[in-house]
């Protein structure tokens, strides 16, 4: 907001008032447009539900109902600011931290009330972006709005359905699923992210963060970087007013930049170095030498790379998974360290791991 705060403001209000109108939109001003209150109904009635269920399965979800309003009001608060940041950047910070360190401290010793108060802000907010980058396509790719706003809603529905199946079936289906254990050595159904999911509720909820990074926590000194991330793009903006004919400077986002270590865990260093190399092929090698081939093929390509790996994990499991024939190699091993995750706190003893007594 500091630095394109002023360039917002321009356009919103150009926007509201229809003074920048450009082809695009004069071109989809041939089809009806979907009305506000088709949005503000799903809205209320999905809101209405929530709290409903919240409500009447307390003893399982545990979230009150003033927590479902909190995190809808979260979730409102930061679609603005985050939309301009995935809008610049490609990039969506995520709001899974903040919205367990808020519940954490407000509804402690509650695990699932953490896990439901993370879903309904963060995961809406979410949501709404992805529903906006569809319409942004549709808009530039003259779809119908209307059209546009059945497929996202139809798709959304069966999507509930699908991903609740699929998940039933492959957890009576793979022996073992998730538990690293006993899964065979190289199995892909090891759930990183519902291991993550887990160990934050855990963490979050049930010890809650007082406990860890509050007073009565040892962590306490981890607050400060909240300080120096507020600080962090102030930092940018001094530079770029003290230097103006710097313009790389308006180049670095900082909430890119630290949140980017935010998709670690389940992320490991292997995935960040494969991020970085195609990142730096693609977006400077590829884009300074080779202009018209990146124009032509980049974003096929970064599509051809997300559908490649989903492909491949469905393959692997048909033509191995259901053999019993697991691949070995370092680059199945996710840290090299078999010590990497032994406790460092004194006075925990577990199996195999060196025990610390100063």
């Amino acid at each position: 907001c500091l630095i394109v705060g002023s360039e917002i403001r321009q356009l919103s209000k150009s926007a509201f008032q229809e003074k920048r109108v450009d082809v695009h939109t004069k071109l989809m001003r041939r089809y009806k447009q979907v009305p506000e209150w088709w949005f503000i109904c799903i809205l209320i009635v999905n809101i209405a539900a929530t709290v409903f269920a919240c409500e009447y399965h307390i003893e399982q979800l545990q979230l009150p109902w003033w927590g479902v309003l909190l995190a809808c009001a979260i979730a409102f608060f930061f679609t603005l600011p985050v939309g301009i940041i995935t809008a610049t950047t490609n990039q969506t910070p995520g709001l899974n931290i903040i919205t367990e360190y808020i519940m954490g401290y407000l509804y402690p010793g509650r695990p699932v009330a953490n896990m439901c108060f993370k879903v309904y802000g963060y995961i809406s907010m979410s949501q709404a972006l992805t529903f906006l980058q569809d319409f942004k396509l549709g808009h530039y790719m003259k779809i119908p709005p209307r059209t546009m706003f059945m497929a996202q809603v139809v798709g959304t529905l069966i999507a509930a359905f699908v991903y609740l199946g699929t998940a039933w079936w492959l957890m009576d289906s793979i022996p073992n699923i998730c538990d690293t254990e006993l899964l065979p050595a190289g199995s892909p159904w090891t759930c990183p992210d519902d291991h993550v999911f887990y160990g934050a509720s855990v963490i979050w909820g049930l010890i809650s963060p007082r406990r860890i990074f509050g007073d009565l926590g040892t962590y306490s000194a981890v607050n400060w970087f909240f300080l120096g991330g507020a600080i962090a793009p102030l930092l940018v903006w001094f530079a770029h007013k003290a230097f103006p004919g710097q313009n790389w400077i308006l180049l670095i986002n900082m909430p890119v930049l630290i949140g980017s270590t935010g998709q670690m865990p389940p992320a490991t260093a292997v995935n960040y170095i494969t991020w970085i190399f195609v990142g730096f092929l693609s977006g400077y090698v590829v884009y300074r030498y080779r202009r018209d081939w990146w124009e032509r093929h980049n974003y096929l390509l970064s599509g051809a790379l997300d559908a490649g790996l989903a492909f491949m994990a469905v393959l692997i499991y048909l033509c191995l998974g259901l053999e019993n024939i697991s691949l070995n190699w370092w680059g199945n091993d996710l840290d090299g360290c078999p010590l990497a995750s032994c406790p460092t706190a004194k006075g925990i003893f577990v199996e195999g791991c060196p025990a610390v007594y100063t």
